[in-house]
């Protein structure tokens, strides 16, 4: 399967190579079972190559017994000179290199837990945006006051602007508002990760690097899933 944003086109080959069925279907997870229905019984596998918008089709492929393989479509552009272009050449090459078991597949993470490590994904992004607004105030008081004040300082509750004059306090205030604000929210995404996520002894040991500390612990135990995964520490580090 070519899975796109609004529809995946799905082939279907036999141990021969030969087509037995193809289609551009929407993204719905009932079009693609009816597809798939007349060959449950025999089908060895079903692989599925997207960017970003997986979650819909594996999960719920494999809530309904089909054997799942999420294609590294990094790794795949190995294989260019043995295809075609088009959706439809790219769908029957993933078959093709899944018969013989070449395909080059990444990791599903579980479902379970999933949700929660994009949830701290998104944390990460706000802390992101959360910095940003106040090097931008920080840079601001200093160009237009001489003055450079501390990122600590610009984040207490009672930080006055009295220095500053014209519409620079304006400014400077809506920058902390809209810091405030994100700090809310990732301090509320921090309480929902911590009260999901069952502390294993692997997330003890994280916190024993320098460094690391319950945030970034639980980040790297989320992202890394099951260690035994990865068949080395050199495997891990890449």
């Amino acid at each position: 399967m070519d899975l796109h944003s609004n529809n995946h086109v799905v082939i279907v080959i036999d141990e021969t190579d030969k087509r037995e069925f193809e289609k551009r279907l929407g993204n719905d997870l009932s079009l693609t079972l009816k597809a798939l229905s007349p060959y449950r019984e025999t089908m060895q596998g079903v692989a599925v190559k997207s960017t970003f918008n997986w979650y819909w089709l594996v999960d719920g492929l494999q809530e309904h017994g089909y054997n799942l393989q999420l294609v590294n479509t990094a790794a795949v552009n190995q294989y260019d000179g043995l295809k075609y272009s088009g959706d439809y050449h790219d769908a029957f090459h993933l078959a093709h290199l899944m018969r013989p078991g070449i395909l080059p597949t990444e990791y599903i993470y579980p479902k379970a837990q999933r949700a929660i490590r994009d949830l701290l994904r998104r944390r990460l992004s706000l802390v992101r945006s959360a910095s940003a607004q106040l090097i931008s105030v920080q840079s601001q008081i200093w160009r237009s006051a001489g003055i450079r004040i501390k990122s600590e300082t610009l984040r207490k509750p009672d930080f006055k602007t009295a220095l500053l004059n014209g519409y620079t306090p304006q400014a400077v205030n809506a920058g902390l508002t809209v810091y405030a604000v994100i700090q809310r929210e990732i301090n509320a995404l921090e309480q929902s990760a911590y009260q999901a996520v069952k502390l294993t002894k692997d997330f003890e040991i994280l916190q024993t690097i320098r460094g690391v500390g319950k945030i970034l612990g639980l980040t790297i135990m989320l992202e890394a899933g099951d260690i035994h995964r990865f068949t080395s520490a050199g495997n891990f580090a890449s």
